[in-house]
């Protein structure tokens, strides 16, 4: 009896986070810095969704003289090629987003299931585990992804691989220490003990309660996976040429830097607002979702 009214205890709490997500936009509307960060993402979002009825042009045409400066008819200017510079940023932010998104799910996969199974196994697993997770993280994150997409090949698919695969070890840690204070918990034991099985546990019990950290730090890897991928691209092992991507954008404009400094400005700028507008979002995320720190504002 004890374990079924923890069990029932819990399926309430889970109810109440339920009704309780639906005011997390209204949460995200009194929170200023998240309305920027939101306006900013939805923005780059819009760019990377309707590239092909907003851009002006198409981003491999050279419908213009080379190096032409910002004018009403290229808004941006033209880069070497004569291509229209405004048109390859609106087309970058789709690689942003693309590489973005499922580098960010690759990371969550490997390194959400490799925090749940420590988390839940403890003992030797765990051991195994963490010391893998520490070996990952005892090489600097830029040289890992350098060094994975050096060995695969320059493309888009490989730095989503690389950059999914070096971010794994932080979702690994974020799952493993959330998962291991619910595993403690007596609505946890109850569910054992009215014979739940470890399946049911980790969908029913475990995730609901790690959600809050997962969706916090997925928000803030996905803006560091966008300057990974323009570090990739800048040094070619990125979306390769005539392929629209602010990384590469830059590589190729820092030779005209003096002469046309629109062509690494622009591309730079695309870079620092989307990165800002995640960081900006996932640090409202933090605030709204974690009630110590909506406690310590009151």
């Amino acid at each position: 009896m004890t374990g079924e009214r923890e069990a029932r205890g819990a399926d309430g709490m889970g109810r109440r986070r339920r009704s309780g997500a639906a005011g997390l936009g209204f949460a995200l509307l009194r929170h200023r810095v998240g309305i920027v960060g939101a306006g900013l993402v939805l923005l780059f979002a819009l760019l990377a969704a309707a590239a092909p009825l907003i851009a002006p042009y198409n981003p491999l045409a050279q419908p213009a003289p080379r190096l032409l400066p910002p004018s009403p008819a290229h808004l941006l200017g033209t880069d070497e090629f004569g291509r229209d510079v405004l048109s390859r940023i609106i087309y970058g932010a789709q690689v942003s987003f693309q590489v973005g998104i499922v580098s960010v799910a690759i990371a969550l996969l490997l390194g959400g299931t490799l925090g749940l199974t420590s988390g839940y196994y403890l003992g030797a697993v765990d051991a195994l585990v963490m010391r893998l997770v520490d070996v990952m993280f005892a090489f600097p994150t830029v040289i890992l992804i350098i060094a994975i997409a050096g060995v695969l090949g320059p493309s888009i698919g490989t730095a989503m691989l690389a950059i999914g695969i070096v971010y794994s070890p932080i979702f690994a840690r974020v799952v493993r220490g959330p998962t291991l204070a619910v595993m403690r918990q007596q609505y946890v034991e109850g569910a054992r003990a009215a014979g739940a099985g470890r399946w049911r546990i980790m969908l029913r019990y475990v995730l609901p309660n790690i959600a809050v950290a997962v969706i916090v730090q997925a928000t803030l890897s996905f803006s560091t996976a966008i300057l990974s991928e323009a570090t990739l691209s800048f040094l070619g092992l990125g979306a390769q040429p005539p392929y629209p991507s602010w990384g590469t954008m830059l590589s190729a404009g820092r030779q005209y830097m003096e002469l046309a400094p629109w062509l690494v400005l622009y591309p730079g700028l695309a870079i620092a607002l989307a990165v800002l507008g995640v960081n900006l979002l996932g640090d409202a995320l933090r605030d709204v979702l974690d009630p110590r720190l909506r406690r310590s504002a009151a």
